[in-house]
Parts: structure tokens; C-alpha cells; sequence
């Protein structure tokens, strides 16, 4: 009996210091956010109100630039939007990052600049070199929040605004060449670990268009997988609009399929459930009977 005694008193124990760490913690993001963030959050909603030229700023993740379109294009309903890319901005340890140490660098940027150039809803697309922002969307990696919630309302957090995201939000032409393909999209950070890829092996016209280290990875398990290499994002998005539907986990190939709303399937990550599908089309799954099942869904679907 003194044992179960203990170990309740424990358990109990341990509980109340847990709610208690919580409580003190919100208690402090509460008093951070006050201090340093809300009159930001604030001035820029009085911004969207009064200014009919945004200028905004993205220095993060090239698939969060892209899960921000849907707020710039409905700001450009009432707003001319100008889109700044800070480069070079550091990163803190990422595995694998395809720009190494730091979110987005030259290579990158000149990447994902024809992308963005080529939505009529921005106005113009250019490096940032201390111009005047409106809207900062690094806020959302600064302010005391967890984001462990859907990734393309990010910015719905920074702008107060929420389109619809069952909507198109890029807009494209097909590619000249590359047609009808299942592309694929594997980083080697948000993985699921309860699935594989093996079963792939039964199927025809798979084209990976990540990395090459990415790829060659992939082709331990997936060996009928061949290898595009994009010139640019631009490209990667006119391949993914003309493709029979997208496998991805959370990496840029899954956010230009939602913006699209192409036949999409990501791969769901149970540590970090940040990516979401929205609307027509798409679908995720945790393990391996229902990734299987939505594969042969999407392959045979008329």
C-alpha cells in the first residue's frame, strides 16, 4: 500500500508541476508578445487598412513562401504587393538543407524568383536590401508561439486575414514537355517513419524532382524512379500542373500542388503535423494500407 501511495503521490506530483510549467510559460510568452509584438501585429493591420502599396518580407523556408501566396492574393484584390526575399538569413541546424546554413541563398532565391514573378497578382519580386516593409512575415519564426499548427495559415496569423484556401492561388502554364508523370518529392526531414516506398515498384512514369541526393536515396527503394532536374521552381510547378497527381511530404513540390490543386498526396508527418491539404484533391495519410490505398486511387482514377 505505501507503494501505490508513492507512486500516486508521484504521478499527482508530477502532473501539478507540469500545469504549473505551463501556466508559467504562457504567463511569460503573454508578457513577450505584449512587450515586443502586438504593436507590430497591430501596425500592420492599420497598414492593409490605409496603404494601397504593401511592400512584404519573407527570409524563411522557400515552401513557406509559397504557403503565403493565398494572403498576397488577397491582398492584391485592393493593394499593389510588392514581395521581398531576404537571403542568407541563418538557420539553425536543418538537416540536409538544400542552401546549407542559412533559409534561402542566391541559388535558391533565383530559384523561386520565377515563380513569384509570374503570379499577375505581385507587382514586383526583388531582393531585399533594407527597402520599407509593410508586412514582415519572419515575424511568425520571432513571436513566443508554437508552430506546431497548419503551416499555410502562418500568415493568417501575421495579417489577420483568411482567404479561402480551397481556392487556386498559382496560376501557370502547362509544361512543353512532361506530361501525365507521378512526381515525387522526398526531403530527408519530416519523414514518416511507420511507411515505405517500396510498393511504388508496381507502378509506371514515377519522376522525382528533388534533389539529386534526395533522389538517390529514394532509388534504394523506388528502382523504376527516374530524375528531373528543374531549372528553376517555375518550372518544377509547370511540371507538378501537368502531372497525373503529387507524392510529397513536407517539402516545396506539396505546397505548389496545393496552390494548383492538382491530384495531390502528402506524406504526413506524426512529429511535426505542420502541412495540411485544403480542398479538392487532397489527401495525406499517416501508414502504410492507406498510403497504398490513395496511390492506386489517384493512378487509376478516370
Amino acid at each position: 500500500m505505501d507503494n501505490l501511495l508513492k507512486k500516486f503521490w508521484f504521478k499527482f506530483y508530477k502532473q501539478k508541476r507540469n500545469v504549473a510549467k505551463t501556466s508559467n510559460r504562457a504567463e511569460e510568452d503573454a508578457k513577450i508578445f505584449k512587450k515586443k509584438f502586438e504593436d507590430k501585429i497591430n501596425e500592420i493591420s492599420q497598414k492593409i487598412n490605409d496603404n494601397k502599396i504593401l511592400n512584404i518580407l519573407h527570409s524563411g523556408h522557400v515552401a513557406d513562401i509559397v504557403n503565403v501566396l493565398p494572403v498576397v492574393k488577397e491582398l492584391s484584390k485592393n493593394h499593389e504587393c510588392n514581395f521581398y526575399i531576404g537571403i542568407n538569413k541563418p538557420l539553425k541546424y536543418y538537416h540536409k538543407h538544400p542552401a546549407g546554413n542559412v533559409f534561402i541563398n542566391e541559388r535558391i532565391y533565383k530559384m523561386v524568383e520565377p515563380l513569384l514573378s509570374s503570379q499577375k497578382y505581385i507587382n514586383k519580386v526583388d531582393k531585399y536590401n533594407d527597402q520599407k516593409i509593410d508586412i514582415n512575415f519572419d515575424l511568425i519564426r520571432e513571436m513566443p508561439i508554437n508552430l506546431l499548427f497548419d503551416n499555410t495559415k502562418y500568415a493568417f496569423r501575421i495579417t489577420g486575414l483568411q482567404p479561402n484556401l480551397s481556392e487556386e492561388y498559382i496560376d501557370i502554364k502547362h509544361h512543353d514537355n512532361i506530361r501525365d508523370k507521378v512526381i515525387i518529392q522526398r526531403t530527408f526531414r519530416y519523414r514518416n517513419a511507420f511507411i515505405n516506398y517500396n510498393f511504388l515498384n508496381n507502378y509506371k512514369d514515377l519522376l522525382f524532382v528533388g534533389t539529386k541526393e534526395e533522389f538517390i536515396d529514394m532509388k534504394k527503394e523506388v528502382k523504376n524512379l527516374e530524375f528531373y532536374d528543374c531549372k528553376d521552381f517555375l518550372e518544377m510547378a509547370s511540371i507538378i500542373k501537368s502531372s497525373k497527381f503529387v507524392i510529397a511530404n513536407s517539402s516545396l513540390a506539396f505546397p505548389i500542388a496545393e496552390g494548383l490543386k492538382v491530384p495531390r498526396l502528402l506524406e504526413a508527418c506524426p512529429d511535426f503535423p505542420a502541412a495540411q491539404p485544403h480542398g479538392i484533391n487532397g489527401f495525406d495519410f499517416y501508414f502504410q494500407s492507406h498510403f497504398e490505398k490513395w496511390v492506386k486511387y489517384l493512378y487509376y482514377i478516370k
